[in-house]
């Protein structure tokens, strides 16, 4: 089959790579309809996560059709149409039971290089490096889906391809991000970042009953989307004063709730964007945590600061003084999709959670490597580029 693989930083080039098969009776096989960058991707494309290997196939998003089913599926039959949680988890271990699937006991076929790097190991992951497990990605003619009657959700027959793709990862991470923060009737949430997720987590807000959600960004036209899709308020990552303002809208308090939704390669200012690209360079830190100093900085005191976006090992500037005396309450969480995935599947059905626009650019799977060209540069307006195997319904 034709997959999208890693064969370097920052190369990429589409290959052929055996077919996946059943290799335990929960295994589905998926034919892939649809899969998506993330930005999460980009560390490993860019070599910030040292655990690819050149060959692995990339891509964690992604809805299909069953082709073929393990002896022990019960909820899943070949042509049942699944979105597919990014994270892979077995549903039996104690953290499964306690709805922390991504912290799994059982998913990570390779748990000792994050044993070794933070402690313990969390589940495993679609094609995101051997540390994840060193699972074959989503960008590709097929999958193999472990423990299928865990991970895998039909999707509602009115709910199309290019809205369920984003249950997978994306709309399931954002909710997260409002869960974890405890928004409800009556908070004020900022976040930080427009792209998919963080899109994704103010629009969690908005339909949880946040009274105030803003969004900092310092692109336009993903803060344009996020006043047309998401229906909340903006604020430009430089050109506006974004403290002030934050303080403004919040009595003088700040947000109740601040949302990271960036991750390890965030830009600041210049001077603090200058000194955290030449520690990562020199490998001091390995992070650069930019939008996490100014969600806690920013938020009100007692508030809680969620972190969503993906950190790999060691930061630098980290503000823990703030932290402490400000009393804040800091929460983060790889992606528990079996948790959320159900109901934003209901909500999208109902036409209360539209995510389809975060798809700016579908192309087929042979374009891949251009795929994530526009992605990374944010050219075109590229918020995501979706790739259809096979190269149906690409634009």
């Amino acid at each position: 089959m034709r997959a999208l693989q890693w064969v370097g930083v920052n190369e990429l080039e589409v290959g052929t790579v055996p077919d996946p098969t059943i290799e335990h009776p929960q295994d589905v096989v998926v034919r892939v309809r649809r899969t998506v960058t993330c930005g999460s991707d980009l560390h490993l494309l860019g070599g910030y996560i040292p655990f690819m290997r050149s060959g692995d196939v990339l891509g964690h998003e992604f809805v299909g059709e069953v082709v073929e089913v393990g002896p022990e599926v019960r909820r899943h039959a070949v042509g049942d149409r699944v979105v597919v949680s990014s994270f892979i988890a077995c549903g039996r271990c104690w953290y499964c039971t306690h709805e922390l699937y991504s912290l799994c006991d059982n998913g990570n076929r390779n748990p000792a290089i994050t044993e070794t790097l933070w402690g313990s190991a969390p589940g495993g992951c679609f094609g995101y490096s051997h540390a994840m497990g060193g699972y074959a990605g989503s960008h590709a003619e097929y999958v193999r889906v472990p423990f299928a009657d865990v991970g895998a959700f039909a999707v509602p027959e009115g709910v199309d391809d290019a809205r369920a793709l984003f249950a997978s990862d994306s709309a399931a991470t954002g909710w997260m991000g409002a869960d974890l923060g405890d928004v409800g009737p009556g908070s004020t949430v900022a976040v930080w970042g427009a792209g998919a997720v963080g899109q994704m987590a103010a629009a969690a807000a908005v339909l949880r009953g946040a009274e105030r959600v803003v969004v900092v960004d310092r692109l336009d036209d993903r803060l344009e989307m996020v006043r047309t899709h998401v229906g909340c308020e903006t604020l430009h990552d430089q050109r506006d004063d974004v403290g002030p303002a934050l303080l403004e809208m919040t009595a003088g308090r700040g947000p109740d709730v601040c949302i990271e939704a960036v991750g390890m390669e965030a830009s600041g200012g210049p001077v603090e964007d200058a000194v955290d690209r030449v520690k990562q360079q020199l490998r001091l830190q390995t992070d650069r945590p930019s939008a996490v100093r100014r969600a806690i900085y920013h938020c009100r005191k007692g508030g809680t600061v969620v972190v969503l976006g993906v950190f790999a090992a060691l930061t630098d500037g980290f503000p823990l003084g703030a932290l402490m005396n400000k009393g804040l309450t800091l929460r983060s969480a790889q992606m528990h999709g079996q948790r959320y995935i159900p109901g934003l599947l209901d909500l999208m059905a109902r036409d209360e959670l539209v995510t389809e626009h975060l798809g700016t650019h579908v192309m087929s799977l042979e374009d891949g490597p251009r795929g994530y060209d526009l992605f990374k540069r944010k050219a075109d307006g590229c918020v995501r580029a979706v790739f259809v195997p096979g190269g149906d319904d690409a634009a």
